[in-house]
Formats: C-alpha cells, structure tokens, sequence
C-alpha cells in the first residue's frame, strides 16, 4: 500500500469539504421589490410595470427590506428642453468670465487702442449672433413641419378618420422641439444685449485707465425746414 496516494486522497477531500458552496454554485441574484408613487397611492410590488417605468420608485430586496436604490423620475421633453437651455446659459456664462478676467488684465499692456480691445471680442459677437440666426431658422422649421402635421391630422379628423399614432407621436416632438428653439432664441438675444453691455463696460474702463476722454457724441442733423418756410 503506497501512503503517499492514501495521504494525497485524504487532502483532496479535506480541500472539496471547506470549498465555498458559492463557489461551487453561483447564487440567484436577490429578488427585488418596487415601491412607487401612483394617483396619490403607494403602491408596491415585486414587478414594475410598463406605465411606471419612468416614475419615481424606490428599489428594496426583497429578502431583507432593505432600500437598494432610489430612481428619480424620467424627465419630460419640456424638462429636457429647459435643462439643454439652462446647460447653454452656464456655458455661456462660464465664457462671459473667462473672457472678462482675461480683458481685465491686459487692458494696459496688450491694446494699444480701442479698435485692438473690440477685436477681443469679435468672436464671441460672431457666435452669439451666429446662434440667433440659427435658432430664427430652426424655429421656422419646425413651425413649417408642425403647420403640416395639424392640418394634415385636422383633415383625418374631419374626414372620420382616426389619427395615426405616429403623427400624433411627431406632432408632440415636433412641438417639444420648437418651444425649445424658442428658448433658445430668447437665450440667445439676452447674451447679445449683454455682450454689448459687457463691450461698453469694457471700454470705459480702458478709457479710465488710459486717462482717454470718451467719443463725443454725434451732432444731431439739422431738422428741416417746416412746411410753407424757406
């Protein structure tokens, strides 16, 4: 009898008797329960349901209780839309401070008059101006398209026709899309009457600095000679 082959069988089953079970079986995920918010009611469940998908829920497993996550609510389009416009304000803005810290310190030793100092500013002038004229086309795009679409399902309507869910579906994009161009619009032109404000500021405050007097203003044209005078 060889006790090295005896010795050799007992530790390969002293080795399988302390393996992990999970090791050698991998364990189900924990089942989860779903608890949300519907019509006032709390409701809970082991299955979320399609219409609550996108509602506010709290995830517990279902073992232990215990709370695993927290989902917020999926955002609407309008709720997109306005968070794309207030991403793009904060840009924007960022941009605006950036450039007037920028200003601040080289207004005495880089501009050697106030057609250099404009110049710092053309490419913000040409951006924010750029956005507008986009923004004017996209809107009449889009309110083309939409015009389209209503008279399009005002025809099926009056003709006892039901309205495809598609254009009832791309009539809510559609006008989704447009009221945040609109935004943007609205965005765009306060960023344009504040970089003018923001030039202006600009520009008297190199004049302070440089001791310049400011541009006199133009003379009036004379008025005409009112009617029946020579």
């Amino acid at each position: 009898m060889n006790p090295y082959r005896h010795a050799a069988g007992f530790a390969l089953l002293a080795l399988a008797a302390g393996f992990p079970a999970h090791a050698q079986k991998q364990a189900p995920p924990a089942k989860k329960l779903y608890c949300w918010d519907e019509k006032g009611t709390r409701v809970c469940g082991d299955a979320l349901p399609a219409d609550a998908v996108n509602r506010a829920r709290e995830e517990f497993n279902a073992r232990t209780g215990t709370r695993t996550a927290e989902v917020q609510r999926a955002l609407t389009s309008e709720e997109l839309a306005a968070a794309a416009v207030d991403a793009e304000r904060k840009r924007a803005d960022a941009a605006a401070a950036e450039t007037r810290r920028r200003t601040e310190q080289a207004l005495l030793t880089s501009y050697a008059s106030e057609d250099e100092l404009r110049r710092v500013f053309t490419d913000r002038t040409g951006i924010v101006e750029n956005n507008i004229e986009t923004a004017r086309f996209n809107i009449a795009s889009l309110r083309d398209g939409l015009v389209t679409l209503l008279q399009t399902a005002a025809e099926r309507e009056l003709s006892g026709k039901p309205v495809p869910p598609k254009i009832d579906a791309d009539i809510r994009t559609r006008h989704a899309e447009l009221q945040q161009q609109l935004r943007l619009q609205t965005e765009y032109q306060r960023q344009r009457v504040e970089l003018d404000g923001e030039i202006e500021h600009i520009l008297q405050r190199y004049r302070e600095l440089k001791g310049i007097a400011a541009p006199a203003a133009a003379a009036p044209a004379p008025e005409a000679n009112p009617p029946g005078q020579q």
